[in-house]
């Protein structure tokens, strides 16, 4: 399955990025699908700027799928990551974790830094930088006696791992989790689901050249979707 563009006019792509995807190019990715070595066989401006990552403004891990932004000029670039920083862009997640969450809409509001334990995961951390989730119970499932709640996450920061880590913090892990949910958990959940559920599922912003607000979204990965209707159905 390749990216999907769901949106393009002279400024910008919109993307659908399956998961599985990384999304920046680094000396690891060698054999691995990655969005910017895609991007690099468009005609814009960006595509082969390796100094502007093909105009890629922001990312998703790679199990997680969903809406991914593109810039094809300089300008659009700049004024999206301007946008990010000021926090002026609004995300929204559909993920499904460990658990009721209760009450049903909050907010978590705690830092988020490199484990200096673990250079390869994040947590945390008291010296670390600023990050705000909230969320909202879209949904309630049981399997074999454990609860199970659907959620949209609505991230104001943009720290890596953010959702998962404030999830787990709260005590609920996202399902299949490998890094935050604990080794045997998401081993567990594996067997069941296949991949990290976690959707990038909406965006809202302003367009960097008629300043309209637009607003996209993506429904459910395929995977996710049938993951939920066995749900509803045991």
């Amino acid at each position: 399955m390749q990216p999907k563009i769901l949106h393009e006019d002279d400024s910008i792509l919109v993307l659908e990025k399956p998961a599985g995807w990384i999304v920046n190019k680094a000396q690891t990715t060698k054999t691995q699908p990655v969005v910017q070595k895609w991007l690099e066989e468009y005609d814009y401006p960006l595509a082969r700027d390796p100094l502007y990552r093909s105009g890629i403004v922001h990312r998703l891990d790679k199990e997680t799928s969903g809406i991914l932004l593109v810039a094809k000029t300089r300008q659009a670039f700049a004024n999206l990551q301007a946008q990010f920083k000021e926090r002026r862009v609004k995300k929204t997640y559909t993920t499904l974790v460990h658990g009721l969450v209760d009450p049903g809409v909050g907010e978590i509001e705690v830092p988020v830094g490199r484990l200096p334990w673990r250079r390869d995961r994040f947590g945390v951390l008291p010296g670390g930088r600023g990050a705000k989730t909230k969320y909202k119970l879209i949904n309630l499932f049981e399997r074999e006696g454990g609860k199970y709640s659907l959620l949209q996450a609505f991230p104001e920061t943009g720290r890596t791992h953010q959702i998962r880590i404030h999830l787990k913090y709260l005590g609920h892990p996202i399902v299949g989790d490998e890094f935050y949910a604990g080794r045997k958990t998401a081993k567990a959940d594996r067997l069941w689901c296949p991949r990290l559920f976690l959707h990038a599922s909406g965006i809202k912003f302003t367009h960097p050249q008629s300043g309209e607000e637009k607003s996209f979204e993506s429904p459910l990965a395929q995977d996710l979707a049938s993951v939920l209707k066995s749900l509803a159905s045991s």
